[in-house]
């Protein structure tokens, strides 16, 4: 593995990419109010829920709502958006609308549907209470929802595939 040579001239880049990050954030929230895109944990799952209001017309609750962020045609659904190989789950949610963001920017629907199943078969709460599912099972359970049980979009989503996901050492 190559050593990472830390230098002032890095940190300053540092510094400027995140200026622009901060910059980038500023003006994502002005374009969606009540949606939070801070550099924490909360950037990928606001750009998720922004997402999925745009794919499914969603109408989304106040950030950070309990369980569900948003309904649709009486349907409360809570939205997932990753780039890893794995979702973290809290509760069981009424529906469940699971997206991923490879490096590219491309956004696909891993799964959308009832959440009952993806439930069942997440893995048992860790330390934190979490509980994960991996992205190739939301795959897999995906296939067996039928069509009047999944959140009809109002514009095309592709259906993600394995050879979109992210590889590590990936630089797009």
């Amino acid at each position: 593995m190559e050593k990472i040579l830390y230098t002032q001239k890095k940190m300053d880049s540092v510094k400027v990419q995140v200026q622009k990050l901060i910059d980038i954030v500023r003006q994502l929230e002005q374009e969606f109010p009540g949606r939070h895109f801070t550099l924490d944990g909360h950037l990928v799952g606001s750009i998720g829920e922004v997402m999925a209001a745009y794919y499914y017309g969603i109408e989304l609750y106040v950030a950070s709502a309990a369980v569900h962020d948003g309904e649709i045609n009486g349907r409360k659904v809570q939205i997932k958006i990753s780039q890893q190989d794995n979702i973290v789950i809290n509760h069981e949610p009424e529906y469940l609308i699971v997206m991923y963001l490879n490096k590219s920017g491309n956004v696909y629907e891993v799964y959308n549907g009832p959440g009952k199943e993806p439930w069942n078969n997440a893995g048992k709460r860790d330390s934190h209470n979490n509980r994960h599912i991996m992205v190739n099972k939301l795959m897999e359970l995906d296939k067996n929802v039928s069509g009047e049980m999944r959140i009809k979009p109002i514009h095309m989503i592709e259906k993600m595939r394995r050879e979109y996901k992210n590889r590590k050492g990936d630089r797009k």
